[in-house]
């Protein structure tokens, strides 16, 4: 039963969450969308991988997220012959003290944004694994804890450009989700051009929000009820990329816990401290489609992971508030498109 304290909480997240969006998009003109999935992912202890074409704004909007809050933040920009100490950190000797002494890499932040990541060499790329996945570094048999909140916000150019690595699926397994930002339509172009045409709107962005706001509210969202027929459907759906026809590699169960995370920061943001199917149903692409493999002949007929995750979402039948499920979408519905109504603010959870 949610008490009034994680009310205030959520009310309390709302609120701060309306600020950091209202910062980023005075940076990000005309992606309301990208924003929003960018602090779900935060809120959900997460990671972020953007990928796009150069010059739409990647780095941007991770520099307009990370300097939103008043937390540490550290950028590495990954080329071919950067090192995995470069990232973790190294063991350096010390004459004086007779001893080695830790010096920290750049992944000892509590943002860290990673530029071209598919950029740098496999070998470099797996520095990250450890400490995306347990928030630790392990340098000569020691462990060092990462900071707290800990989020990598990373940008990769398509994998088909000159000079970029495909991530490894251990790899692209640890981010929660994907998003690409796309290019911006003509009035954001517009507006873009009399916002940004003399300085830099970084310059002026300040902290809307504090580290130890942001725990609290990945507090609060921990506290946000899942019923057990809304776990059973996001169980069902990363179920069904492991025997889907066109698709040689499915979801892991990892994904299916960053589904539940996910679709508990969404329900939060939406004021709700229940999650709902629509929830699951809205994140099922970002959180599951850069994780699954399509087959030569999927790829020969121009079937993209997303493709394949808004069929399978037609295909699986929601549960209903009332205990039963909803039957699969017919054939002429449009992709995507919600089959559970929300419910209004208190009416009974499932």
């Amino acid at each position: 039963m949610t008490t009034y304290d994680d009310r205030a909480s959520l009310t309390d997240l709302t609120t701060t969450a309306e600020r950091v969006r209202r910062s980023v998009e005075g940076v990000i003109e005309g992606k309301p969308e990208v924003v929003r999935l960018s602090l779900t992912v935060l809120l959900a202890e997460g990671h972020l991988l953007i990928e796009d074409v150069p010059g739409v704004g990647k780095t941007m909007l991770a520099k307009a997220l990370a300097r939103s809050i008043d937390c540490s933040v550290r950028r590495i920009q990954f080329t071919p012959d950067l090192l995995p100490s470069d990232i973790t950190g190294v063991s350096i000797f010390d004459q004086q003290r007779r001893d080695f002494e830790f010096k920290p890499g750049a992944i000892f932040a509590q943002i860290v944004i990673g530029d071209e990541i598919n950029r740098a060499s496999p070998k470099t790329q797996s520095a990250l694994l450890e400490s995306m996945e347990e928030r630790q570094v392990t340098i000569d048999g020691h462990s060092y804890e990462l900071p707290d909140p800990f989020m990598v916000v990373a940008t990769q150019n398509p994998v088909e450009m000159e000079g970029t690595y495909p991530l490894p699926e251990a790899q692209r397994d640890r981010f929660m989700a994907r998003v690409s930002i796309g290019y911006p339509s003509p009035e954001a172009e517009l507006q873009m051009l009399d916002v940004h045409g003399g300085l830099s709107p970084l310059d002026d962005l300040q902290p809307v929000a504090h580290a130890h706001d942001i725990v609290k509210l990945i507090d609060a969202v921990r506290t946000v009820h899942v019923a057990d027929a809304v776990r059973r459907y996001a169980v069902e759906l990363v179920g069904a990329t492991r025997s889907h026809p066109d698709l040689r590699l499915g979801a892991s169960p990892r994904a299916t816990l960053h589904l539940l995370r996910a679709a508990k920061a969404s329900a939060a943001l939406n004021g709700r401290d229940y999650a709902l199917p629509d929830d699951v149903q809205a994140l099922a692409a970002p959180v599951l489609a850069h994780r699954l493999l399509p087959t030569a002949q999927a790829q020969l007929n121009r079937r993209t992971a997303e493709q394949v995750v808004l069929e399978i979402i037609q295909r699986t039948p929601v549960p209903t508030s009332a205990g039963g499920i909803a039957p699969p979408a017919p054939g002429g519905q449009e992709p995507g498109r919600p089959l559970y109504h929300q419910q209004q603010p208190g009416a009974r959870r499932l």
